[in-house]
């Protein structure tokens, strides 16, 4: 049989089609619908204007200004023989750990894009690190989802450690992603002044290189965080609409109606379904959806859990543009927010189990009250024991790698 020959650049245009008529029908559907877009729009706009903005633009400014002063080259040398073994990603790594793990969606892919066309890691590094790195900010999970949504502070706390505990466990198991990569960016390597030494060095000579003046960077860092935030609060507020007309079009209950197939097995209730279809594309709307349900507490955690993790296509847009002008391939990211959501389900119906947190207490339960103020504390105290665990782990682990090297360093001399 003789199939016709596929002309360069043919799949390319049938794409383009598809996305052009998929543009028509959303045109016609503001055309004819002008209020539910209208409402979707102005949803997308508090959402932003309310919670995006304030909570990322103070991260955005500053991690402009510190990859500005050389402070990702100086945290790239010092803290080289703790990520490498452990993530397989650079030392510089860490800075987009440190900022994306604080601050939210996607300032993890825009660090790492600028890490990789200022050539600090190769292609399948920058992979790892836009996967493991993006995470939903502390403050929305404590903050507007316990508090403002959930009315109860200790959930914050339940789904901020299933949402990172599950994120760090997939930065484990992406060390292993590639790990036949041609590519290599060459390691920083201690000289004579010893470690810290040459992450002073490496500060000072990007400081050197960089002739901008102190208000130059400071107004370059804000401009580039606006217009940033400016382009993710488009993306939020076309969502939001996108939102609005495909559930008055009934496509989110037929989304939920094919996720009940997987979903209801396990226990889930099928209140809680239009939540996690609203979800599978804006997170936040879907977040708020599930708090609304009147599902058992645990149900509603487990789906907040998984949305968060998959983040929503909305935050998959943004990460996309993020780094649209690099050659960061994107389906890394997409399978490992898959993962992620399974994980943070997972890691949510254990940590809930195990700390049991209680409803809101009315007037009338006082003496329930107290005790979940004491649960809340007490777990407030075994979380803050953990880090300090982890923190001195972690620790102990770079000075014992260290170690290791400078003895080979030693014992290549001696030979």
């Amino acid at each position: 049989m003789i199939y016709p020959r596929k002309l360069p650049g043919q799949s390319n245009d049938y794409y383009r089609l598809l996305w052009t008529t998929l543009a028509v029908l959303f045109v016609l559907s503001m055309v004819i619908q002008p209020r539910i877009a209208f409402d979707g729009a102005v949803m997308g706009l508090k959402t932003w204007w309310n919670i995006v903005f304030p909570s990322l633009l103070p991260f955005f400014i500053a991690s402009e200004l510190l990859m500005s002063f050389g402070v990702v080259h100086f945290m790239g040398v010092l803290l080289e023989p703790v990520m490498r073994p452990l993530f397989n990603v650079p030392g510089a790594g860490s800075f987009v750990m440190a900022v994306g793990f604080s601050s939210g969606y996607p300032i993890g892919s825009m660090v790492t894009a600028r890490l990789r066309s200022q050539g600090l890691c190769t292609r399948v590094e920058a992979e790892r690190l836009m996967s493991f790195t993006n995470n939903s900010s502390p403050l929305f999970m404590l903050v507007a989802v316990a508090v403002g949504m959930f009315n109860n502070p200790a959930l914050g706390w339940i789904i901020a450690g299933a949402h990172y505990l599950s994120n760090i466990t997939l930065g484990f198991i992406l060390r292993f992603h590639a790990r036949n990569d041609v590519e290599r960016i060459p390691e920083p390597s201690a000289k004579s002044s010893g470690l810290i030494g040459h992450a002073f060095r490496q500060l000072l000579q990007v400081q050197r290189q960089d002739n901008r003046p102190l208000g130059k960077i400071i107004g370059d860092a804000v401009r580039n965080a606006v217009t940033n935030l400016l382009n993710i609060g488009g993306f939020i507020i076309l969502f939001a609409v996108i939102i609005k007309m495909l559930t008055a079009a009934g496509f989110i209950n037929s989304l939920a109606s094919c996720l009940g197939v997987f979903l209801l097995p396990l226990g889930f209730s099928p209140e809680i379904l239009p939540a996690l279809a609203s979800g599978f594309f804006e997170m936040t709307i879907g977040s708020k959806l599930a708090s609304e349900t009147t599902v058992p507490l645990l149900q509603q955690v487990v789906a907040v859990g998984m949305i968060l993790a998959w983040s929503g296509l909305s935050v998959h847009a943004q990460a996309a543009s993020m780094i649209s002008d690099t050659d960061i391939r994107m389906h890394p990211f997409i399978i490992t927010r898959v993962a992620h959501c399974f994980l943070a389900g997972l890691y949510s119906y254990i940590i809930f189990q195990l700390c049991s947190p209680l409803e809101p207490a009315t007037a009338a339960m006082a003496t329930v009250a107290k005790w979940q103020n004491f649960s809340f504390i007490m777990f407030n105290l075994k979380l803050f024991g953990l880090f300090i665990i982890s923190l001195v782990i972690i620790i102990l682990i770079a000075l014992m790698l260290n170690l290791v090297s400078n003895i080979k360093i030693l014992t290549w001399k001696n030979k």
